[in-house]
């Protein structure tokens, strides 16, 4: 598989702590990432609220995110990064290319067309890199895209968001991604289901031997998620889960607490602590009580 290495340029590289901040936004995803002056947004949640987390957890006189990516076009993910476009200046919006009927969507299609930022459409085999920071694209595949997709878009350029349409579940379509810094690795899986899933293990399987410290677990904790196999194959040793306090979905289901609770993964939940800080040197790393 050929590596395609995309550069987005930052102004400097200092070389400090990652924080990587789980936000606590209800039931759905948002997660901070934090190296010196760069700044990665993974998902933006339901509502608004991510807001409070940014204004938290980034300088007040820091307005610049230097990337957002969507795992995928569902409200509890992309909600939040309406307002995030309007008062933040973001340098580049990465998205698996699925496209969504609802209005809420196109609006965010317009404001990220009409303010001219970088679209980029990660696929596997695809790596982002942030000065130290390193995001290796697992997942989708340029295949997985073209058996399960149709193109939506006119344009002839690649990167363009929501360019693809499906009948298939959009958490399929969820990017995703392992964040790498130094000797410190995180999974970010989006609202993957549990074939996804399985297949991940089988890619590791086949690739080097692969650990990550940290994993977020997908969907919230739903049973149709993680899988034992990929947990087996990457071992992390924490799992965060982003979760809003008594949903009506019942998550996290019990099943996926055990999974965890069997191999001594610690996990924390964000109903439970609010937003869950992490902060590595790219070695060590410890969770901010």
């Amino acid at each position: 598989m050929m590596m395609i290495v995309v550069w987005l340029a930052v102004l400097k590289f200092p070389k400090k702590k990652l924080k990587l901040v789980a936000c606590d936004v209800g039931q759905g995803d948002a997660t901070l990432v934090v190296y010196g002056e760069i700044q990665v947004l993974i998902d933006g949640g339901p509502d608004d609220s991510v807001l409070d987390c940014l204004s938290t957890h980034l300088p007040f006189w820091d307005r610049k995110i230097e990337l957002v990516i969507l795992s995928h076009p569902q409200t509890d993910h992309f909600g939040g990064l309406v307002e995030v476009l309007k008062r933040y200046d973001v340098g580049a919006f990465a998205s698996s290319g699925l496209d969504s009927g609802s209005q809420e969507y196109s609006m965010l299609k317009s404001i990220v067309g009409g303010s001219g930022i970088r679209v980029i459409n990660p696929t596997s085999g695809m790596v982002i890199r942030l000065g130290m920071i390193y995001l290796d694209i697992l997942h989708p595949s340029e295949e997985f895209l073209s058996v399960n997709s149709t193109s939506s878009s006119t344009r002839k350029e690649k990167d363009v968001l929501g360019m693809y349409t499906s009948s298939r579940d959009p958490n399929e379509f969820s990017v995703v991604a392992i964040l790498r810094l130094g000797e410190f690795e995180a999974l970010f899986t989006g609202d993957i289901g549990p074939k996804t899933s399985d297949l991940l293990a089988e890619q590791f399987t086949l690739g080097d031997s692969q650990k990550v410290e940290y994993i977020k677990i997908p969907h919230h904790g739903s049973k149709n998620g993680v899988t034992g196999k990929l947990l087996d194959m990457i071992e992390p040793e924490i799992a965060v889960i982003s979760v809003g306090a008594k949903n009506r979905y019942g998550h996290p289901h019990s099943e996926v607490i055990k999974l965890l609770s069997d191999r001594g993964i610690k996990t924390l939940r964000t109903d439970l602590t609010g937003d869950i800080e992490l902060i590595t040197d790219g070695n060590s790393w410890q969770v901010v009580e």
